[in-house]
């Protein structure tokens, strides 16, 4: 048996009973269930010879799968050649046999949704759109070429007709969107595009928010910056102190939020209401994008004049504004 279906002999982690594979890719073979000595993924189960007609609203038998278990160790996969095929073509006469991961490989569809019913290359359902890329089209999506014609690793959207992309391109986007956000990444067409989708063997999961959203991968960002990023901390219960009044109360910066300071760190005056990081003032830089952009529309004119002295308002400008988050005025004292 190949390394890549059976498991490690010093890893714990239990193979799938059906395809054979301790690791497989969770969003073409779902969650793996582990029950009575049973191990399979989700939809191996699923796509199994016999397993989804027979199972109620209780579930599966156990018994049932155990004998699909057996039947699939008689059968080989036409893609790789190892044992343990439970997937048939639906096809009438055909006996052709493969393992879910293996169907991409194998140019076989297989579809999510109703029967979970399973194709071989030769008998899988074609996109019925008469259409056919333009040369050096690219994937929307990840911009490489797509080839000269439609295919089972090119396909196309049926509503617009112009969006091109690939099997496994549209097959990430779709584990990530969900079934209620996915859509063309042209026309944005939902419904006509989602059930072609459907057919031609992509997994859309059932889930009304971005994969994202879910998993908490963006969780940080929601939470409140808690601390004092002063070169030096004055406080002498340290950076996390947040008073709601006071010296050592904690001003966010009002333009990132990002970073923070206690009053007194910055010597920052009672009735100073904002302030705004290093970062965000431009401190220990001289000019930013768009005063450089307004200068070099300036030049660009030939009014080296004008250049010149918009140049020095934007400095002196900029000097006032710090000064003033200083707490000090343009003669260079406090106006406390």
């Amino acid at each position: 048996m190949s390394a890549r279906k059976r498991k490690a002999p010093d890893s714990m982690e239990q193979a799938c009973m059906l395809c054979r594979r301790a690791e497989a890719d969770p969003d073409v073979c779902g969650r793996k269930l582990e029950k009575r000595g049973l191990c399979a993924h989700v939809f191996c189960l699923y796509f199994a010879n016999r397993i989804f007609q027979q199972g109620s609203r209780e579930g599966v038998c156990i018994e049932d799968i155990r004998r699909t278990v057996k039947r699939a160790a008689q059968k080989h996969c036409f893609v790789c050649g190892e044992s343990g095929a439970a997937i048939t073509c639906r096809e009438t006469g055909c006996n052709r046999s493969f393992h879910l991961p293996c169907a991409v490989e194998g140019g076989c569809v297989t579809q999510f949704f109703g029967l979970y019913r399973s194709f071989c290359w030769e008998h899988r359902p074609e996109q019925a759109v008469e259409a056919a890329p333009e040369e050096n089209t690219t994937c929307l999506i990840c911009l490489d070429p797509v080839g000269d014609r439609k295919s089972y690793h090119a396909m196309v959207c049926p509503a617009c007709k112009h969006a091109w992309f690939h099997r496994g391109c549209i097959q990430v986007q779709a584990s990530h969107t969900g079934f209620f956000s996915f859509c063309c990444p042209h026309c944005q067409n939902e419904y006509r595009f989602l059930m072609e989708m459907l057919t031609m063997g992509i997994r859309i999961p059932r889930r009304r928010g971005l994969s994202w959203e879910e998993d908490g991968a963006y969780e940080e960002l929601y939470e409140r910056h808690s601390r004092c990023d002063a070169r030096e901390c004055l406080c002498p219960a340290g950076r996390e102190q947040a008073d709601e009044e006071g010296p050592w109360q904690l001003l966010l910066c009002c333009s990132c939020a990002a970073e923070g300071t206690h009053r007194r760190c910055s010597y920052l005056r009672n009735s100073t209401a904002s302030w705004e990081c290093d970062s965000c003032a431009g401190l220990g830089t001289d000019l930013d994008a768009p005063t450089l952009d307004f200068a070099f529309l300036f030049s660009y004119s030939g009014c080296a004049r004008d250049t010149v002295w918009f140049l020095s308002w934007c400095r002196r400008r900029r000097i006032i504004q710090r000064s003033r988050r200083c707490g000090v005025n343009e003669k260079g004292f406090s106006d406390d």
